[in-house]
């Protein structure tokens, strides 16, 4: 028994070390996104991506091809 009661507090010493390695990072910001941002400024949401009037757009630049031939 002294064998598995031995075996059973290294577990949960090692557990207890990598939960609080774990937190010691997340709290000195070692999982912070540091591209998100940078690649956030360059994708406008603003305008849809296929505009309302598409169709109508298509429609014209066909004609102007069909009036070049």
């Amino acid at each position: 028994m002294s064998a598995l009661s031995l075996t059973l507090l290294i577990g949960v010493l090692v557990m207890l070390i990598v939960v609080v390695a774990f937190i010691f990072t997340v709290k000195s910001g070692q999982y912070d996104d540091m591209e998100g941002p940078a690649y956030r400024i360059l994708m406008d949401d603003d305008d849809p991506r296929i505009p309302a009037n598409a169709e109508k757009l298509r429609k014209q630049k066909d004609d102007a091809q069909g009036a070049s031939d």
